[in-house]
């Protein structure tokens, strides 16, 4: 875990793929941007508190979406301080209505707690950490509820899952709307002429050329559009590590009737490939223990992939 002061007392924490990345602001009213995933928050409390922040003393927390990685901590971190938190006017409805669909939590069988979301986001709000001033741009298409926040002084852009450097945050179109794709195309419009010299993932290093990223996503979105199926060879993929990362371990012949009882696989499978559920399963765990991504000992399997 790699942490960094990024602009004075504004610090980037870099986790891995289960964990979001995050940022603390350490102040007399410390403020936080997003807060990894549950199973990580002891993690996360080291690393706040090794920058001298106390959890009881937050009083602010940001999050660029509601999706389990990135939400992981609001509750207990609320519970010891009774800090505000913020998100987009969408994930405040979801959170608000007590959605656990909408944020992915249920539809892929994560782990997640409720907490009260007090203060609602617009796009184009300014946001001040301090001295630091974020802007607000709304974000959606791998998110509904998705932002990212740009300090134009010093040109830096968190974010989050909207931008990554090589690679782009699976795409949910049975939640996000059939739409989503167009929506993840409008969103890279809007930050693309954006004067960014660093860029802050959700997960991931931070990088220097925001273009090149944005030329990458824009070519796999464009590549999604004529071939769907690779949507869910995609997501398939990508959830199937998630899924270990977040087990740790599963013994080999459990895994795929594990995937079978959740909504996300069989739904998945039926949309793209013709309901050929063990055939893509089979597929998919062969090429990933070829290729190093998962491997099995002693008929238990895990991912190598940094969580």
């Amino acid at each position: 875990m790699a942490v960094n002061e990024i602009l004075k007392d504004l610090f980037f924490i870099e986790r891995g793929f289960l964990n979001g990345n995050h940022f603390v602001f350490r102040s007399d009213a410390p403020v936080l941007i997003d807060t990894g995933y549950i199973s990580g928050f002891a993690e996360t409390e080291k690393s706040i508190t090794q920058l001298g922040v106390k959890l009881s003393d937050i009083s602010l927390i940001i999050s660029t979406h509601t999706h389990c990685d990135h939400i992981g901590g609001n509750n207990r971190i609320q519970q010891k301080s009774g800090c505000d938190i913020a998100l987009h006017k969408v994930g405040k409805y979801f959170i608000d209505s007590r959605d656990d669909w909408s944020t992915w939590w249920r539809y892929y069988n994560q782990a997640a707690e409720f907490f009260r979301c007090t203060r609602s986001l617009e796009g184009g709000e300014i946001i001040t950490l301090g001295p630091h001033e974020f802007q607000v741009i709304y974000t959606p298409g791998h998110a509904s509820d998705g932002i990212v926040l740009y300090n134009q002084q010093d040109k830096i852009l968190l974010s989050s899952d909207t931008l990554w450097q090589t690679d782009m945050a699976v795409m949910t179109l049975r939640v996000e709307g059939s739409r989503a794709l167009f929506d993840m195309q409008a969103s890279l419009q809007k930050i693309e002429n954006l004067d960014v010299q660093t860029v802050y993932p959700g997960h991931g290093k931070p990088f220097y050329d925001m273009s090149q990223a944005i030329a990458r996503s824009k070519q796999r979105i464009d590549n999604f559009l004529r071939h769907p199926e690779a949507i869910g060879d995609d997501l398939l993929k990508k959830i199937i590590v998630y899924t270990l990362m977040m087990k740790k371990i599963m013994p080999a012949d459990t895994l795929f009737g594990y995937l079978m009882d959740t909504c996300w696989y069989k739904e998945t499978v039926d949309l793209y490939f013709k309901g050929q559920y063990e055939a893509k399963y089979d597929e998919i765990i062969n090429s990933f223990l070829r290729r190093g991504i998962i491997q099995q000992e002693n008929g238990d399997l895990s991912t190598t992939v940094k969580p």
